[in-house]
């Protein structure tokens, strides 16, 4: 299997964290997500366009025999605003982009099914997702800083709003429609990121439990239950590693190799 990530297009595209294709492969295939607090507009050739909206959980993807993928992956914050609606109602869900945008997601797709290989239809995508979250303004300021600070180790959820200046419903509320889940809910999927971005350099899961913020080895061990659905050594193990805003494309201008559980 060929997946690999490809950095932002630019300043033009501020919403998206990084493109991605994934090469088709001679037999069908089951690839295991995790929650990276991101949400993908996913292109599988000779399938429906959709979008793969916020997780909490672990979701299997079925890939069919010998289609490609290809895949514009939102920054956290910005899929709600980029596709035009409040991120919770794709919370834990895949729609059909059509059945957000009507005719326009239609006529994308048909786009898309005349593009004559897997890179030229990611340009075809990552453009019409470019020009329209430039038009709606897809990236909510305030959630962005209290998203940034909910990264850090030690910071607690109910100082977030004081930092950014709002009461906690509104802070929930614009949460809700940035994120697609409130803030307690996004420290743990980003801190569960960070735990996979320390595994790739220290093999001691002691340790980087502890650096990445949790209270010990055991609690690490239940996040990884209920969010990757596997615990710490057997999830490394598949090949996941960290995605969405913690990937290597996210912070590098070049070409990077795959960092998703097999």
């Amino acid at each position: 299997m060929a997946y690999r990530e490809l950095a932002p297009p630019g300043p033009r595209a501020p919403h998206v964290a990084c493109l991605w294709i994934r090469d088709a492969e001679p037999r069908p295939r089951v690839h295991r997500v995790v929650p990276d607090a991101c949400a993908d507009l996913v292109w599988v050739a000779g399938e429906r366009l959709v979008v793969a909206g916020p997780a909490t959980g672990p979701a299997l993807s079925h890939i069919p025999a010998g289609a490609a993928a290809v895949g514009v992956r939102f920054r956290v914050g910005a899929a709600g605003g980029a596709l035009g609606l409040p991120a919770s109602e794709l919370l834990d869900r895949t729609v059909g982009l059509e059945d957000l945008w009507g005719a326009p997601g239609a006529e994308l797709a048909e786009r898309l099914a005349t593009a004559p290989d897997a890179r030229a239809g990611l340009a075809v995508l990552a453009a019409e997702v470019a020009r329209r979250g430039s038009e709606r303004g897809a990236i909510d300021a305030v959630v962005r800083a209290a998203a940034v600070r909910a990264a850090r180790p030690g910071v607690a959820v109910e100082a977030l709003g004081a930092v950014v200046g709002l009461g906690e419903r509104q802070l929930r509320r614009r949460f809700a429609d940035a994120v697609g889940y409130g803030p307690k809910t996004l420290q743990r999927i980003l801190r569960f990121q960070r735990f996979l971005a320390l595994a790739q350099r220290d093999g001691d899961l002691a340790s980087v439990a502890f650096a990445a913020g949790y209270a010990d080895q055991a609690h690490l061990t239940r996040e990884s239950r209920r969010l990757a659905g596997l615990p710490p050594a057997a999830l490394l193990r598949s090949g996941a590693g960290p995605a969405g805003e913690r990937s290597d494309s996210f912070k590098t201008p070049f070409t990077a190799p795959a960092t998703m559980a097999a």
